[in-house]
């Protein structure tokens, strides 16, 4: 595995956006987990929510359900993790100026680029975003012919009811008249 398979391995989807996680990119940048997020905090102006955010507990339990963890990745937990997207990441080459830091964030600059273009180029991606605009459409067509259907059944729905009630009359009115002999041919028994 080259380093940009092993960085693209380390970008996962949170939030609905690539991230990475704090503990990861310390691995990568040479520096303690608590080092780096000092660092980020004694520059905080600089991380904005769009940059980086900490996870909740619940997308901690989903992230350790994507990955298969050992015993010591989940002791060494503590807090839940900082995560970077893309800009945040590149946001920390400006906090780690180190020339491990500089090379790091260059590669891991180049993993988002890649994981961005095959997300781009993924013909399944394609369909899903034609079907979903699709779907759209489709659904503010049907909400219109709802809402016109809603319209009209208003009026007729009070039609209707008078329909039933006039055959409820009916039928009562015809309980009430007394039975006639049957009209028509007897047949011998």
């Amino acid at each position: 595995m080259n380093d940009l398979e092993i960085i693209r391995s380390k970008i996962y989807e949170i939030r609905g956006q690539k991230v990475m996680l704090d503990r990861d990119l310390a691995v990568m940048y040479g520096v303690e987990t608590r080092a780096l997020n000092q660092a980020v905090k004694r520059n905080s102006e600089r991380f904005p929510e769009d940059f980086m955010f900490q996870m909740t507990d619940e997308e901690v339990e989903n992230w350790k359900s994507q990955i298969v963890m050992s015993n010591s990745i989940k002791m060494g937990m503590r807090r839940n993790p900082y995560v970077f997207t893309e800009l945040g990441v590149a946001m920390l080459s400006s906090v780690l100026t180190s020339k491990i830091a500089i090379q790091v964030n260059i590669g891991i600059m180049r993993a988002f680029v890649t994981v961005r273009q095959m997300i781009a180029a993924n013909p399944v991606t394609l369909r899903l975003s034609t079907l979903e605009k699709n779907f759209e459409e489709l659904k503010q067509d049907l909400e219109e012919i709802f809402a016109d259907y809603n319209d009209i059944n208003e009026d007729t729905r009070i039609q209707l009811e008078a329909i039933n009630t006039a055959l409820a009359d009916l039928q009562a009115d015809r309980k009430k008249i007394s039975p006639h002999k049957r009209i028509g041919f007897k047949t011998e028994d």
